[in-house]
């Protein structure tokens, strides 16, 4: 970016996140690893009349609510425009039409102001949610990742590094929770409303849970999605009574038991102290009680974001773009939105 390429980097800047990958438009701004505002305006009421997100309508919606939501993360932060140092915005993965919305306000936003302009990974945006949470974070640690599109253990030696250590085969957990949901007659969202229904149930139907064990770090949900469809089918067919909390609370057990107990053998087998964790299906209740127990019998450190930090939101996209801007890994004006960007890219320095 030739108009900010003499841009002097500071300790602790004031950078502007922008989030628009699917049904949230979010605007927050952070003073280094210190959240200053956090806004969020949510088409989710509009996408459960429709059973889930449809890609066109929330694109509209963020065209609407991208300027409002961003002027309020301003004056929550009690910041002028022209204090800032730096926009930060989510490129990809996400809905292609969403995505534009944000990264074309971002655009012009930097430009107009002859500040930094930020592209960043969605997912890697996930992970860098704990920085926030423990402002003395330092790598190496472990991460778990788990969302709609990604499921993932994850070795982090430095802040602009990970290392992929096992990944889902199939459905990510966030979306084996959505499929589930559907065939248990549950609203949009699925995850949330699995987790509520869970607690009036008991983990006592047998589960499948694939790849459980072993020496891989692999995860697959597809069989785990299936056994839930072919159990609830065949009881209805049959005439046959079942208790769907029982059914939530069985599969919510198999779906995260495994998540746990990989999260934590990864960090014991890296020797780290320190465990984080990123990702919708992060906020899930059973998952936190239930990872933060297994770290605390293992003696390991455990950091959680808070739960609204684990969902989509733009504070976590200005933390990553916090730990871009040390390293001067500024976008050009011409970065387009991406879809989908593999979870293992390694994006370069300029």
């Amino acid at each position: 970016m030739e108009y900010c390429k003499h841009h002097t980097i500071k300790e602790n800047p004031l950078i502007l996140g922008i989030e628009s990958s699917c049904d949230e438009t979010a605007a927050a701004i952070i003073r280094g690893r210190e959240i200053l505002s956090d806004e969020i305006l949510s088409s989710a009421p509009t996408q459960a009349l429709y059973g889930g997100v449809v890609p066109e309508i929330a694109s509209r919606e963020h065209t609407i609510a991208i300027d409002e939501v961003v002027q309020r993360a301003l004056k929550s932060a009690g910041v002028g425009k022209s204090e800032l140092d730096a926009v930060a915005v989510t490129y990809g993965a996400g809905l292609l039409g969403s995505l534009l919305v944000g990264l074309s306000f971002a655009k012009s936003f930097a430009y107009t102001l002859g500040i930094p302009l930020i592209a960043v990974n969605h997912i890697r945006g996930h992970l860098a949610a704990a920085y926030l949470v423990d402002r003395a974070l330092r790598p190496p640690f472990v991460s778990l990742l788990a969302s709609g599109g990604h499921t993932a253990v994850l070795f982090t030696p430095t802040e602009t590094e990970f290392e992929l250590i096992g990944s889902t085969l199939d459905d990510a957990a966030g979306e084996a929770f959505d499929k589930c949901a559907r065939v248990l007659s549950l609203p949009y969202p699925g995850g949330p409303n699995i987790e509520k229904l869970a607690r009036e149930g008991e983990a006592n139907i047998a589960f499948p849970k694939m790849c459980h064990g072993g020496e891989n770090f692999r995860f697959s949900y597809s069989g785990l999605k299936t056994a839930v469809i072919n159990y609830c089918h065949t009881k209805e067919q049959k005439g046959e009574p079942y208790n769907k909390a029982d059914v939530a609370a069985s599969f919510q057990k198999a779906a995260i038991d495994v998540l746990v107990e990989k999260t934590v053998e990864a960090a014991l087998r890296k020797g780290v102290d320190t465990v984080t964790a990123g990702g919708g299906v992060i906020a899930n209740g059973y998952l936190r009680d239930t990872l933060s127990a297994a770290c605390r019998r293992a003696g390991l450190k455990l950091v959680l974001p808070e739960k609204r930090y684990c969902t989509d939101n733009a504070a976590m996209i200005a933390s990553e773009g916090f730990i871009q801007y040390k390293v001067r890994n500024f976008a050009p004006l011409s970065v387009n939105a991406r879809a989908a960007i593999p979870l293992a890219e390694r994006r370069q320095t300029e």
